[in-house]
């Protein structure tokens, strides 16, 4: 039976999104990319932002859209670029995040270890490309930076790349946080690329930049870094710490059969076991998790749990300095005095956060002027923000138990 592979998808931040390629649907109908419908783009955003529901999914299909898009205005402006090359920047970026585990970035070293998400994506990329027989050969080029045309890579993985314009624009969307939302479709059409080879933005673009860099910022602030969200992501770490060692105790936790598997693993390389049982893991055995684990005889265990499976989450003070030892301790003490528990240090915890916006060493942004050179975009005499955002700010936030406010 002949399946029309060419499809049309209906996207609530892009509108229509077409898949040129039939390799595309082949990997897209994958178990592999499949999971992803299960794996929330923002982690646990949803108890301070109710929309923020959507999932790494979505996100995948809408950064393909935007590199095709890309790659269509380059084309437009005399850029030479193949049919097999426009497949293998569509399948890289539509797998960037094949990788990514449960609650995405907040729990992925606390299953595989030092196993960072894209070390990940590449191996299930590996795998995919061997059951596709070798279609994904350049895309997994692009993907490391190995293809000698750099702007392929630039495209997937810079400070201007596709994955930002679409993640900032939907989790603007999502969230309903006005100040993240850029002009994505503007940026692209702005985009080009120099003599040698590497991706810039045209000089008349330079304000739709700004914008997103300052969109940017203000989104890590004002969403992702919010204090409540930090202290999501935080309390999902901790609980997977405090199972994990509690397993280590001889305490027998339930949980499904895959999370049970990562909870008992050893520290040691990836294997084909530990592979598979990733691929299978979602934010469903999480949340399945904490709910059979608000129950659990351990004190702070339970107590973490309750927290965000409730919503009763802890009291969160944020400052621009770290915050004093006796302050800390006191909390500390407060917190064993009302539970009548030994180990109120658990409960409390200094949250760090810092932002470096723009990083002008790390692959900067160029614009290309007139005259056909290029030129860093803090240091154009148009510029009116970028040279004030290569500056690294941080914030702390002291978390601890709500019950010893009073």
């Amino acid at each position: 039976m002949n399946i029309n592979k060419l499809k049309i998808i209906n996207d609530p931040v892009h509108g229509f999104i077409k898949i040129p390629h039939e390799i595309l649907f082949d990997v897209i109908e994958h178990p592999y990319f499949q999971r992803l419908r299960r794996i929330g783009q923002t982690g646990l955003l949803n108890l301070i932002f109710p929309g923020a529901t959507h999932t790494r999914f979505h996100h995948a299909l809408g950064a393909m859209h935007l590199m095709f898009t890309a790659l269509e205005t380059l084309k437009q402006k005399g850029i030479s670029i193949s049919v097999e090359e426009e497949k293998a920047a569509m399948l890289a970026i539509l797998m960037h995040d094949v990788g990514h585990g449960p609650f995405s970035h907040a729990l992925e070293n606390m299953l595989m270890d030092d196993w960072h998400h894209e070390n990940l994506s590449l191996l299930l990329m590996n795998r995919l490309n061997d059951e596709f027989n070798g279609e994904l050969t350049l895309a997994l080029e692009m993907f490391q930076g190995k293809y000698h045309r750099k702007f392929f890579n630039q495209l997937i993985s810079s400070q201007l790349d596709v994955d930002r314009l679409d993640y900032l624009k939907r989790d603007s969307f999502f969230t309903g946080v006005s100040e993240g939302n850029i002009n994505a479709e503007r940026i692209v059409s702005m985009m080009n690329v120099c003599e040698e080879g590497e991706l810039v933005i045209d000089a008349k673009g330079i304000y739709s930049i700004e914008n997103f860099l300052t969109a940017r910022m203000f989104m890590y602030w004002q969403v992702y870094y919010h204090k409540t969200s930090a202290l999501a992501e935080f309390l999902l770490v901790k609980i997977l710490e405090r199972a994990k060692f509690l397993v280590s105790q001889g305490e027998d936790l339930p949980a499904t059969e895959n999370l049970r598997y990562f909870l008992y693993r050893e520290n040691d390389g990836a294997t084909d076991e530990d592979v598979f049982r990733f691929t299978q893991l979602d934010d469903n055995d999480i949340i399945q998790a904490m709910k059979l684990w608000r129950d659990s005889d351990d004190f702070v265990l339970s107590y973490f749990c309750k927290c965000v499976i409730e919503r009763n989450l802890p009291k969160t003070i944020i400052s621009s300095q770290s915050f004093d030892k006796q302050f800390v301790d006191d909390k500390i003490q407060y917190a064993n005095d009302f539970f009548g528990i030994d180990n109120g240090h658990l409960l409390v915890h200094e949250i760090k956060r810092k932002l470096l916006p723009y990083d002008i060493e790390k692959q900067p942004i160029y614009l290309l002027q007139k005259n056909g050179q290029k030129i860093r975009l803090d240091q154009s005499q148009d510029q009116l923000l970028s040279g004030m955002l290569n500056t690294k700010t941080e914030r702390f936030i002291l978390t601890f138990p709500r019950e010893i406010l009073g």
